[in-house]
C-alpha cells in the first residue's frame, strides 16, 4: 500500500505545484484517511477490495451483491420504516 500512495502522492504534488490548487491533495489524504482506517481494523481489506473490484469488471457481475429490493428493505428496517 505504501508504494502505491506515494505514487499517487507523487502525482497529486505534481499537479498541485502546476496549478496551485490543493483540492487534489485533500481528496488523496481524504481517500486515503478511511483506507489507512479500514486497514487499521481489518488487515488487507483494501487488497480485497481490488480483488473483487477486478471479479466484478472482468466478469460483470457480483456474486455477493443483494438485490435492489433487499437493499431498499434494509434500508427501510435501518430507518425504522
Amino acid at each position: 500500500m505504501v508504494a502505491e500512495f506515494d505514487a499517487e502522492w507523487d502525482a497529486v504534488l505534481e499537479k498541485a505545484k502546476v496549478s496551485k490548487d490543493l483540492a487534489g491533495v485533500h481528496k488523496l489524504l481524504h481517500k486515503w484517511r478511511h483506507l489507512a482506517y479500514a486497514e487499521m481494523r481489518d488487515p488487507r481489506s483494501y487488497f480485497r477490495l481490488l480483488a473483487k473490484a477486478e471479479q466484478i469488471m472482468r466478469t460483470g457481475e457480483n456474486p455477493t451483491a443483494g438485490s435492489y429490493d433487499d437493499m431498499q428493505e434494509l434500508i427501510r428496517e435501518r430507518l425504522g420504516r
